[in-house]
């Protein structure tokens, strides 16, 4: 290190009691999750709803809350998946089963259904809450109904301890037939038929009908105990009739316990016959299981005052050829350490760049925050504007611009990030670095392998509704130049039951999914993926991807993607071709004949606040073509909870039960039950049928996905944690 440069390193130490206070205040001033603050939420009827018993109510859930209910009565079993998409709206996925449903047998009849909720009115002083509900909007109509509910809240009534609510409303379709008061919408409503392969939305059924009252009382006691009685509206009139139980009173009562803040049970006597039990749970993604601990960030060091100390600000220090290695290889160490990768780095007198990507961290403002005061630790005083651009896998995602005094005088302000993310400037990235960037000496070639379990579920097969099968994968990952992948992975099944499925496809289309039972039944080691891909920047706002190979577990073959997206548009736009070939059932080298070309265009919105919408239009692996709709929410600290709906030329006779592909995506940051940072996620897409209409490659790395955490609406939503 030259001795120009040296003084200068010194000079910005010289500071060291403040530096030293600033270690201290960071380290206990530092924000950190909070672990959940119990409170109270609505409990869930049997459909697992918010709800009495049997029952809606009008209360929403916490904005979020994602539950999940059990409940059984009569040979009645409900599995229900409810998700709080905002404050108003909600939506449920239910898996029904109903045994003896087939008159003089004893077969259980599985049923598969949607609910929507919106509720109108929020409760206030002297209002009730309202809601609007859609009850088996889209599947067979078993359970088809819809309600306009109503609940108010009453604390200590009475002078009782606890607090009371009282709901009432209007019920159509199930809920409409026991004590109607009339059909002031029509009485057309079509009867449930068990053999509709169902899926498609019943519109001319809402609101059709007899309309009938319904009532409910809800006594939470304590924290604890909660006791419910309702008058309920629903004849049961198809289960009675097929002797699944005898109905003999409308009225239902029973009791709840609040085990744990997220798990709640209860015990019922229903219809004047049966004895029923309702478990739920409930999280939110807010509130993560594991409070995320992190270590305390390295201090920042303050320059000392330039009129004081005017030597310290000379920029002669340029004239070192060596200077920039030797920034380099100061501050590479102090990044890695932090679970940062320098790329590459760029100095002059007064401003330098540096091109980072995560090893450890899903949220890129702890990127920006730690880069930077790394920057201020190392840099001479003279640099005063810092850019930081943030690269994932080769492609440079955005630059945040920070001027250096910022860091210097804003850590400990009460709104530090707030004041930060004003001066700070966030924009597009130019797509490599210039010729006078320095890069660590190692950065390529990269290699990273990774050994652990796998498990991939298979879900609603009539004879066993849970399938799964398990064992080992091995996966290796090797980067030999900037954007350039050679990527594969191998599974070997230990235990699992889908090869013992006997329901082989009867699909009319060619077989491109529903042949998943043969896949599984090929061999017990299979080679899940082995492709090559490349990915780049054309321009500062288009951004290139082209993979080759075996490509999934069932096509391999070629994919290109080209994707715009300016790091401040919340609109991106997306153009993907692939010619894929059916693979071998044994899932080796081998394939089939099935040979297709396939390909979407897709357009990508942020509608800010976490939610996301995308449709892609085009041509899918069984040769229909059609459009996928998908909404999604994102929660800050990397929960994904969204839903999607395909709709193709394929007609529904031809696509089989469900009519039209649809389902549900989750997404679960590992961070959050461990509360470790990690950029490992737990995936599953549930789809209430799998079919072969609507089905796309399911190829690795698109590109949307990979650059929008390093935009402005997610960089802006996560800035709370850049002092962390």
């Amino acid at each position: 290190m030259s001795k120009t440069f040296h003084a200068l390193i010194l000079a910005g130490t010289s500071c060291g009691a403040i530096g030293s206070a600033s270690m201290v205040a960071t380290a206990q001033g530092r924000t950190a999750e909070k672990p959940p603050v119990t409170t109270t939420v609505p409990s869930l009827n049997f459909y697992g709803t918010p709800g009495v018993i049997d029952l809606p109510s009008a209360e929403a859930l916490p904005d979020g809350q994602l539950a999940v209910g059990v409940s059984h009565f009569g040979g009645i079993t409900r599995t229900n998946l409810t998700f709080q998409f905002s404050p108003r709206i909600s939506a449920t996925f239910r898996y029904v089963g109903l045994q003896d449903f087939n008159s003089g047998g004893f077969e259980t009849f599985r049923d598969r259904s949607f609910d929507f909720r919106y509720q109108l009115v929020k409760e206030g002083r002297y209002k009730p809450a309202v809601t609007v509900g859609l009850q088996d909007f889209s599947g067979t109509g078993i359970y088809a109904a819809e309600y306009l509910v109503a609940t108010k809240n009453f604390s200590r009534p009475l002078r009782l301890p606890g607090k009371v609510k009282v709901t009432g409303g209007l019920g159509w379709g199930r809920l409409g037939s026991q004590g109607s008061i009339g059909s002031p919408f029509g009485v057309d409503r079509p009867a449930f038929d068990p053999n509709d392969t169902g899926g498609e939305p019943s519109t001319d059924s809402f609101f059709r009908g007899p309309v009938s009252p319904f009532a409910g009382f809800e006594w939470q006691v304590n924290d604890r105990l909660g006791l419910k009685a309702e008058y309920s509206s629903d004849a049961y009139d198809l289960e009675t009739s097929l002797g699944i139980f005898s109905r003999n009173s409308s009225f239902n009562v029973g009791a709840e316990y609040q085990v744990t803040q997220r798990l709640r049970v209860g015990g019922y006597y229903l219809y004047g016959s049966e004895i029923g039990i309702n478990a739920q749970y409930q999280l939110n993604p807010k509130n993560p299981i594991a409070t995320f601990r992190l270590a305390g960030p390295r201090p920042i060091i303050v320059r000392p005052d330039r009129s004081t100390n005017p030597a310290a600000y000379a920029t002669d220090w340029t004239a070192s050829e060596s200077a920039p290695l030797q920034v380099r290889d100061a501050i590479e160490p102090e990044l890695r350490d932090d679970g940062i990768r320098l790329e590459s780095i760029t100095v002059s007198a007064t401003r330098a760049e540096a091109r980072v990507s995560s090893i450890r961290y899903d949220n890129q403002a702890i990127v920006v925050g730690r880069t930077a005061r790394s920057m201020a630790r190392i840099m001479p005083p003279s640099v005063e504007t810092f850019d930081i651009v943030l690269v994932n896998n080769g492609l440079a995602l955005s630059k945040v611009t920070v001027a250096r005094r910022d860091l210097e005088t804003l850590e400990f302000q009460p709104n530090a990030s707030e004041l930060l993310l004003s001066k700070a400037t966030i924009g597009d990235a130019e797509p490599r670095a210039t010729s006078a960037a320095v890069a660590p000496e190692d950065v390529y070639p990269r290699f990273s392998y990774s050994v652990g379990p796998f498990l991939r579920p298979s879900f609603f097969d009539p004879d066993e509704p849970l399938r799964a099968e398990g064992g080992v994968a091995a996966e290796a990952r090797f980067r030999f130049a900037p954007g350039w992948l050679l990527s594969g992975e191998v599974r070997h099944r230990l235990a699992g039951n889908i090869e013992d499925s006997t329901r082989l496809s009867d699909s009319v289309l060619p077989r491109v999914r529903t042949d998943a039972i043969l896949f599984a039944q090929g061999g017990d080691t299979t080679l899940e993926n082995l492709f090559v891909s490349k990915q780049w920047k054309p321009s500062k706002n288009t951004y290139a991807r082209v993979s080759t190979g075996y490509l999934e577990q069932m096509f391999g073959g070629v994919s290109a993607e080209l994707l715009w997206k300016p790091t401040q548009n919340r609109l991106a736009l997306g153009v993907e071709t692939n010619y894929v070939k059916q693979r071998d059932f044994d899932q080796r080298f081998g394939f089939q004949d099935y040979q297709v070309a396939t390909g979407h265009v897709s357009a990508y919105y942020d509608f800010g606040k976490g939610y996301f919408g995308q449709l892609d239009a085009g041509r899918y692996l069984a040769g229909d073509y059609g459009a996928t709709f998908t909404m999604e929410r994102q929660f800050a600290n990397g929960w994904r909870v969204g839903g999607f709906f395909t709709l193709t030329n394929v007609s529904s006779a031809d696509f089989g039960e469900g009519s039209f592909d649809k389902g549900i995506s989750l997404s679960v940051p590992i961070s959050w039950f461990t509360g470790r940072p990690s950029k490992q996620t737990v995936s599953t897409t549930i789809r209430p049928v799998q079919r072969d209409g609507g089905q796309r490659l399911n190829v690795s790395d698109r590109l949307y996905e990979q650059v929008r955490d390093g935009h402005l609406t997610d960089l802006t939503n996560d800035f709370g944690r850049v002092w962390q």
